[in-house]
């Protein structure tokens, strides 16, 4: 698949089949992620993989909304970065994020972006710091977000190149 087909299919997938991840899948996911770029070759992200079902099922209930999506994906993937080693650490996990996304597309699999960061769940308490003492996560690590990946349980239709917004596209000034 090349890149400008890989954007075009690339959706967020909400509904995964019960079949789980190969090795070989996990390995491509994990490459992608420790291949993504981050400011001055720092590598402050890190990342817990989660397939547990009970974990996952936790993880789900991490925030008020929009996370529940995660119960029924047989991977779940945290990304995390130390905010001493990196002032644009959020722009770093991000990107390791979206390599995460992509990568799973390439391989014929579903993902959905969760964001962690300034959210909170049900009864108020921080995202991050339910994952945090769920998954063990030292202090110094920031959760950022968390991909669910798995085989999609629903196919969406690609892009529209004719819903684009070129007038969003401002050349030498606004």
């Amino acid at each position: 698949m090349d890149f400008k087909e890989l954007i075009k299919t690339r959706r967020s997938c909400r509904t995964f089949t019960e079949e789980s991840l190969t090795e070989d899948q996990v390995c491509s996911l994990m490459r992608a992620a420790l291949m993504s770029p981050s400011s001055k070759r720092t590598n402050g992200w890190q990342f817990v993989l989660v397939d547990e079902k009970e974990k996952l099922r936790a993880l789900s209930r991490c925030k008020d909304n929009g996370a529940g999506l995660i119960e029924g994906a047989p991977l779940a993937i945290v990304v995390c970065a130390d905010s001493t080693v990196s002032d644009v650490w959020i722009e770093d996990a991000s990107i390791a994020t979206l390599m995460i996304q992509l990568q799973a597309e390439e391989l014929g699999l579903g993902s959905c972006w969760v964001q962690i960061r300034r959210r909170t769940s049900i009864d108020g308490t921080p995202s991050d710091v339910v994952v945090r003492n769920l998954l063990g996560v030292p202090n110094e690590m920031e959760v950022l977000s968390i991909v669910a990946v798995g085989h999609k349980g629903i196919e969406r239709k690609p892009f529209n190149e004719d819903n684009l917004q070129w007038e969003k596209v401002h050349l030498n000034q606004w």
